[in-house]
């Protein structure tokens, strides 16, 4: 069962081991290259949270697969992870120690959904926007196409969240209709 005060400590720890050893930079390569194989290969997740395979066998699998992917300092925390029995945390200690890196750094990341792709110089115009009216230095774009929002566009940052899209208006309008007082009174 994933446990984020688990992972979040665990990232902690290799962020702190990391800035001592002046690897920060080559461990967050590392682990993004690890979020990205969890995120893209459902099987090698499961084969970490599978109570079936042994811890030896994982080590051998997890060594094959990130062999010449990643340095020396992820390969011996990704060893510690497994002989602590934590493995099927370690998608999850991936993404807290992202996290901890872009806190660490005072990156902040702006998530924008549109319905159709956009152009870089939107794009950028958006991210100084946002830089300028939130008074952030460094800001990185994350963005998602959804179909679904017919038009117009969705913005996150942080816990702030703007909601400009089609849909929202057409699910707003709808519940206008739902609660409508005059449309009751004629039948």
């Amino acid at each position: 069962m994933p446990s984020p005060r688990i992972a979040a400590r665990y990232a902690q720890s290799l962020i702190d081991l990391a800035l001592e050893q002046g690897q920060l930079e080559a461990v967050y390569a590392d682990m993004k290259w690890l979020q990205a194989v969890c995120q893209q290969n459902r099987d090698f997740v499961n084969m970490l949270r599978s109570p079936i395979i042994k811890a030896d066998a994982k080590q051998k699998i997890v060594a094959a697969i990130t062999d010449q992917n990643i340095g020396s300092l992820t390969t011996s925390f990704n060893k510690l992870v497994i002989a602590k029995g934590r493995e099927s945390m370690l998608p999850e200690i991936a993404a807290a120690f992202i996290d901890a890196y872009k806190q660490h750094k005072g990156i902040h990341t702006l998530k924008l959904t549109t319905a159709a792709s956009i152009s870089e110089a939107t794009r950028n115009a958006l991210v100084e926007q946002v830089k300028k009216s939130a008074g952030f230095q460094l800001v990185e774009l994350e963005e998602r196409i959804d179909p679904d929002l017919i038009g117009g566009f969705v913005l996150q940052l942080g816990d702030k969240l703007v909601d400009a899209s089609i849909a929202y208006d057409l699910k707003n309008i709808a519940k206008q209709f739902e609660s409508n007082d005059f449309i009751y009174s004629i039948k």
